[in-house]
């Protein structure tokens, strides 16, 4: 995972609510382990139509949304299963952040393990994002604040050990082996 300090992009606004995980990537996906590939099948039964071509309407296939990595989404966003491929394609589509009014909690756990940031934000400053796409945010990790279009900075909350792992670009694997030195002072110690 690469570390995250300050995202600064565009945004994408999908301001559908309850999108749940299936939607987000299709059952018919997971049967790959690997990461890599994912993007291209996120949203899948809305960004391609029955012959597997992309359908221009939908927001993550016109031109502006190209480079977008905060994706602006509806209430409840991620609700479903828990399939932690949902995250995984975001990722891989080139999402670093979501932001939303509420974010499903195994879901948000989920994309927190992955290296994509769940932010929830309140009312009125996610109906400023919805109304404004394509703009331009800057998510600062270290002070967890998200400046959105007028140069507000909207705090959110993140708990302090998903925080370090994503300033640190480590996953919990990554975590606990990097406490190798502390484990066996630990155990001969014992």
């Amino acid at each position: 995972m690469n570390p995250i300090r300050v995202i600064e992009s565009r945004t994408v606004v999908l301001p559908r609510e309850n999108i749940d995980t299936d939607q987000i990537i299709p059952a018919r996906f997971l049967k790959v382990t690997d990461k890599a590939g994912l993007g291209k099948s996120a949203f899948a039964d809305w960004r391609y139509g029955p012959d597997g071509a992309p359908l221009p309407d939908f927001v993550l296939n016109r031109p502006e949304a190209q480079g977008c990595a905060v994706l602006v989404a509806g209430e409840n966003f991620g609700c479903g299963s828990s399939r932690e491929h949902a995250p995984w394609a975001l990722h891989d589509y080139g999402f670093r952040a979501v932001l939303s009014t509420r974010i499903a909690d195994i879901f948000k756990s989920n994309a927190l393990k992955n290296g994509l940031l769940p932010i929830v934000v309140d009312a009125a400053s996610h109906a400023a994002l919805v109304a404004a796409p394509g703009a331009t945010v800057r998510i600062d990790l270290e002070a967890q604040t998200v400046t959105i279009p007028g140069g507000a900075a909207v705090p959110f909350a993140i708990d302090g050990f998903s925080r370090y792992c994503l300033l640190n670009g480590v996953d919990e694997l990554g975590f606990l082996l990097g406490q190798a030195e502390a484990i066996a002072v630990f155990e001969g110690a014992r």
